[in-house]
């Protein structure tokens, strides 16, 4: 398998209101630079990341999708999810799937979920559940990170990583910790459920390189990576031979997605 790619080849406003996602760019039009996008939620909207996130999940038919950090993100993957539902439910529901088009985001901060959730319709709601967790200081294999304390039990195939804030983690370890403006995020939870996740997985860290290189040094597994500097993120493709027949069906499954994992 290689490693999946998305090119923004294409006009990201006619896309976005083509695929009735138009408050996306509505808000940036709304927008001088550098602006909040929200006075509760100040991050505005990144077209060409947003893109490439929709496109991930609908061209690699993605299925079950595990988010850290809520965001304009939650709304796109969401988005793309209930676009699967309707070309693929009859597809997925022959695979062992408990989460099929179901979207788990869990953030730090119970305010920036409240806002998450209420750029949703109804519809799309019915695809995502939000989870709360503090973020503490902890250690991995005796490396300083970070650690949710609490995790959504489901496996999934999709996983976006764009958290936490690295002022957010609570304690500090040996008197280091990230809340210092030299220090970058450093989540460790990928790492704690590896072993659990099947082969075919995709991972996409928004930015965060050095966490994404403290990840990729840690896996135990044989992961491919690559890093797309003119997005400043980091895709890992979980490359390895099936774990058996239902692992083997899904794998076939995504193969015949616009973009194939050959």
């Amino acid at each position: 398998m290689r490693t999946p790619e998305i090119d923004v080849d294409t006009n990201l406003h006619e896309y976005f209101v083509r695929n009735r996602l138009s408050v996306v760019v509505e808000q940036l039009g709304e927008l001088a630079p550098g602006e909040a996008a929200d006075a509760d939620f100040p991050y505005q909207p990144k077209l060409a990341d947003l893109y490439r996130l929709h496109r991930f999940i609908i061209e690699f038919r993605r299925t079950t999708v595990l988010e850290f950090g809520v965001g304009w993100s939650t709304l796109v993957m969401a988005d793309a999810l209930r676009k699967n539902f309707y070309d693929y439910n009859h597809q997925v529901s022959k695979l062992r799937r408990a989460n099929p088009f179901e979207l788990f985001a869990v953030d730090g901060s119970e305010d920036f979920i409240e806002v998450a959730r209420n750029r949703l319709s109804k519809e799309l709601r019915e695809h995502v559940t939000f989870s709360h967790s503090p973020v503490h200081m902890s250690e991995f294999n005796g490396r300083i990170c970070t650690r949710y304390d609490n995790l959504p039990l489901v496996n999934p195939d999709f996983i976006y990583v764009d958290a936490p804030f690295q002022y957010e983690p609570f304690g500090e370890v040996r008197g280091w910790s990230t809340h210092h403006r030299d220090i970058m995020p450093m989540m460790s939870d990928l790492l704690h459920i590896e072993h659990f996740l099947l082969p075919g997985t995709i991972i996409v860290f928004d930015g965060r390189t050095a966490n994404a290189r403290f990840v990729s040094s840690n896996f135990q597994r044989n992961w491919t990576a690559f890093h797309e500097s003119e997005y400043d993120q980091t895709v890992m493709l979980l490359d390895e031979e099936p774990l058996g027949g239902h692992n083997e069906k899904q794998l076939e499954f995504y193969k015949y997605g616009k973009a194939r994992l050959p």
